[in-house]
């Protein structure tokens, strides 16, 4: 009877459950960044309007709208008085608690499975920035009760990437690696664009900053109670996978451990690709980051766009991000397949191209002057090419340790994420003034950062599987060939 039901309810899915948690995978980041990203364009309507006679920008650029400087909130009282500097404390301290939680999370995803370290940080986040509006009005906009809740925030969502990587070791065979890990990784991007998007229209449309949080806490609510429902840790607990579905993943993923061993810390700190993974992640995040926190600043400090132009331009960038992020998976996993190119000469290939190419052109972009929508193409085109990042390094943790990808994403992801604290705040104490010249130099510190990690990964960096991703092996000669046997994995 029980193996009747489980067939019926497998008869209503059209795909298999590993891109069922794919997808529900790609939303779950898709809402984790719509709720950390809502305040960076938010903010920018929370502030008290800037006074442009307090100082002289000879590089200013003229309104296209008397009033695009102007707020456009309804209720003056909720505009609060906080400098550059503030704004930048207050965008940085979500960091702060996300950084804290990676590890542990890992490690829990990894003992217990994936399934409630990640939903119930996603729930707990979500619920977070629907009070958000409550504390700021409630407070009259103390920076410091903002910044506590926005370090809670960052607790739960700090368990987001380790307990998908866990997840997806569990689930994704290395056949299909890049292109699921792509598409579950591209939610960034994703999320940016809805949050940015979104956020300016009901901005404008409410002409009340709250809004924003109401409507991204929600959808976090939504998509924990579905996540609840359809998707599970491991295979085998599954209740209504098909039986082909499951065999086929336990032949491809059958090299993982079934008695998880103690983890070889010792192995994991001392390993070199490692490192060089955690210092190209510190890069990556200090450029995207950035992007995210800092963007819409810019379009509305620099470019004087108004809040509606501003989500609608800020987040054409990361639409062309998302479909290269998915093309590029696709991509690598076809040439890996083919032989065309090696394991390890793929994830340095696009991760060279994710970091090069938009350390060029958001440069670029500050040197266009008034042209505003050149500046735009220049921001596209250089976080298009970033996209590039999830087929290269940020599935490289899968490829080094299969058996502990979920301890791995955490030291690499949450030490990456310290970027996201040094960042906002360096910005805003950087461009007090709001000029182009000042926001150049922060877009120059951005290239130094983005070329100095990227040399160190085509230094030091490997596609190969780590001896101790099996600590019982350990004194056992390594395979020297297992990138090898891990291309031939490719094949179907």
């Amino acid at each position: 009877m029980l193996a009747g039901w489980r067939l019926k309810l497998s008869k209503c899915f059209l795909i298999p459950q590993r891109y069922v948690l794919g997808i529900m995978g790609f939303f779950a980041i898709a809402n984790a960044y719509t709720m950390r990203v809502s305040l960076s364009l938010a903010i920018t309507e929370m502030v008290v309007p800037i006074k442009t006679t307090q100082y002289y920008d000879p590089d200013a650029c003229i309104p296209e709208e008397t009033n695009a400087t102007n707020s456009v909130i309804k209720d003056q009282t909720t505009l609060y008085d906080w400098d550059e500097k503030t704004q930048g404390l207050i965008l940085s301290s979500f960091y702060w608690g996300y950084v804290i939680t990676h590890l542990p999370g890992g490690i829990l995803a990894e003992k217990f499975g994936g399934k409630y370290s990640l939903g119930l940080g996603i729930l707990s986040t979500a619920i977070f920035t629907l009070i958000t509006p409550f504390v700021i009005i409630g407070t009259n906009g103390n920076w410091k009760a903002v910044t506590a809740l926005r370090v809670i925030e960052g607790f739960g969502e700090g368990t987001t990437y380790p307990a998908l990587t866990a997840l997806l070791a569990k689930w994704v065979p290395l056949k299909e690696r890049a292109t699921i890990g792509s598409l579950v990784y591209s939610g960034s991007q994703f999320g940016t664009i809805l949050s940015n998007l979104i956020s300016g229209e009901l901005i404008r449309y409410t002409q009340d900053w709250a809004s924003v949080f109401y409507f991204f806490g929600g959808l976090g609510i939504i998509w924990f109670i579905i996540w609840v429902m359809l998707c599970y840790s491991e295979p085998e607990s599954h209740p209504f996978i098909t039986d082909r579905e499951k065999e086929y993943l336990q032949k491809e993923l059958g090299s993982l451990s079934t008695e998880k061993p103690p983890i070889p810390w010792k192995g994991i700190l001392t390993s070199v690709p490692v490192w060089a993974l955690v210092i190209t992640q510190v890069g990556h995040d200090w450029g995207f980051f950035t992007m995210v926190t800092d963007l819409p600043k810019y379009m509305k400090d620099v470019l004087k766009f108004n809040v509606s132009q501003n989500g609608i331009w800020s987040s054409v960038p990361y639409v062309v991000m998302w479909f290269t992020s998915l093309g590029s998976g696709w991509l690598c996993d076809f040439l890996v397949k083919k032989k065309i190119m090696g394991l390890t000469f793929s994830r340095k290939f696009f991760t060279s191209i994710a970091s090069m190419g938009p350390a060029v052109f958001i440069l670029v972009a500050s040197y266009v002057g008034c042209d505003r929508m050149l500046a735009v193409w220049m921001f596209t085109i250089a976080m298009g090419l970033m996209g590039c990042y999830y087929c290269g390094m940020k599935i490289n943790a899968l490829d080094l340790s299969p058996n502990f990808a979920g301890t791995l994403m955490a030291i690499i992801n949450g030490l990456g994420a310290t970027s996201g604290i040094v960042t906002p705040y360096l910005a805003g104490a950087l461009t007090e003034d709001h000029t182009l010249k000042q926001w150049r130099l922060v877009f120059w510190i951005t290239f130094g950062v983005f070329a100095v990690t990227n040399l160190i990964y085509l230094t030091c960096g490997t596609g190969k599987v780590q001896k101790w991703n099996n600590p019982e092996n350990n004194r056992e000669k390594p395979n020297e060939d297992n990138e090898e046997k891990q291309i031939q994995d490719y094949k179907f």
